[in-house]
């Protein structure tokens, strides 16, 4: 149950990032991290029955949308040296 609601916090924290994501992945996110979380609070809250079952496969999904999070990130550029060399002749030209 507290795996549950770390997924559902977790999916929603990727919902609230906006870098990097479609808006179908954030809702996504959001829905899905919702009712993980909704459910982890019914069944530690509301549920009084004997037992009940998770099945592995539910964690799946976090960790699919995790990767597809940083998978679609945009990478910082990385500079040749000609390209530092120019930006920072162009800043000490603009300081004169």
């Amino acid at each position: 149950m507290g795996l549950l609601a770390l997924s559902g916090v977790i999916m929603l924290a990727l919902a609230v990032v906006r870098q990097g994501q479609s808006s179908a992945s954030r809702a996504i996110n959001g829905i899905f991290g919702a009712v993980y979380l909704g459910y982890a609070f019914y069944l530690a809250f509301l549920f009084d029955g004997g037992s009940y079952l998770i099945f592995f496969q539910a964690f799946i999904l976090p960790v699919v949308m995790l990767v597809n999070f940083f998978r679609n990130r945009t990478p910082k550029p990385k500079l040749t040296e000609t390209q530092k060399a120019w930006r920072e002749y162009q800043r000490s030209a603009g300081q004169q």
